[in-house]
């Protein structure tokens, strides 16, 4: 779909809602897959012009991934989020029928920086990379305590039914996989059971959907993976090797430590991080990665999308092996 049949929808939609809107302009397309799409566009106002993003699937798309929380929960979320301070693009709207824009919202543009190799090199953010492991444990903490009766209905993931879904999905590339199958009985041996705390989890609390700029963190995007379950979760995910990039010796995001990603956490509400947790799921989430990257590798080799981009990641599934490899390795 070209630019100009959504500049001109969004035009009219917007001027149903923000008062004094004359228009929109330069709507560009950041990203899309097969169910989701990213516009980045202008609000004219005489004001002055106001950053804005569409997340949308768009009318005729097929159905959100299984995963997937949906876009009108993940708004709903956003909102909760934002109301409470967490630090999370205000939503503007949410697209209605009439909108003719298919499912989904608009919200504002945070400035900022999401690429990793930029945050974890550039000289613009030293000031704030010894300090974003503790910031991402309180904004953590402060996700993990948003008032369940408020959430909008989301899928509840327990341990032992994400190891079932890994295992089904392992099977299902009929390739020899023993790293991942070690992994697999590692879990299922060391599975902690279900957390005596069940909280919102985000889901994909990593590089890549945190907007960082350098003062620090300034949003947290992407709610689209967020369901209920045990919180540490979320602190397991962020210390995956696979999202440090290259700078192995600092668990947290390639920029820190464990250590100050638990105070953090802990100091915000008083919420204590149990770090043998938290083990088991970086294990799952290398885990899980490493499946992830498999599947975008089967895509390539059995079609339809042949794309260099997937079999990119693809070839990464072999670099989780190696990290699951090191997780597991008995401490002398």
């Amino acid at each position: 779909m070209s630019a100009a049949p959504v500049e001109d929808l969004l035009a009219r939609c917007v001027a149903s809602w923000y008062p004094g809107a004359t228009g929109v302009a330069s709507a560009v397309r950041l990203s899309g897959g097969a169910s989701q799409e990213t516009w980045s566009f202008d609000i004219v106002h005489p004001d002055g012009h106001i950053g804005a993003i569409l997340r949308r699937a768009p009318q005729g798309y097929g159905a959100a991934p299984a995963r997937a929380a949906g876009l009108n929960a993940e708004a709903m979320l956003m909102r909760l989020a934002h109301g409470a301070g967490v630090p999370s693009p205000e939503v503007l709207h949410v697209l209605e029928a009439k909108d003719e824009l298919g499912v989904g919202f608009i919200m504002q543009r945070i400035a900022g920086e999401t690429i990793p190799r930029k945050i974890l090199r550039d000289e613009q953010f030293a000031t704030a990379r010894p300090k974003l492991a503790r910031q991402l444990g309180g904004i953590l903490a402060d996700i993990h305590g948003l008032p369940l009766l408020q959430l909008p209905e989301l899928r509840r993931m327990t341990a032992a039914a994400e190891i079932a879904e890994l295992a089904r999905d392992i099977s299902s590339f009929n390739w020899p996989r023993p790293v991942f199958e070690l992994a697999l009985r590692w879990l299922r041996d060391h599975d902690p059971g279900p957390s005596a705390r069940e909280t919102l989890v985000h889901g994909d609390f990593r590089h890549g959907n945190l907007m960082i700029g350098p003062d620090g963190v300034r949003a947290v995007l992407d709610w689209e993976l967020a369901h209920l379950g045990d919180p540490m979760e979320d602190l397991g995910w962020i210390c995956v090797n696979s999202w440090r990039f290259g700078e192995i010796d600092k668990p947290v995001g390639g920029f820190g430590s464990r250590e100050d990603l638990f105070a953090g956490y802990e100091a915000a509400h008083g919420m204590s991080v149990d770090p043998a947790r938290v083990k088991f799921w970086e294990v799952m989430g290398t885990l899980r990665w490493g499946v992830m990257c498999c599947g975008m590798m089967q895509r390539f080799r059995e079609g339809p999308d042949h794309s260099m981009e997937r079999a990119m990641i693809g070839r990464r599934s072999s670099e989780t092996e190696i990290d699951l490899l090191r997780l597991l390795a008995p401490r002398a």
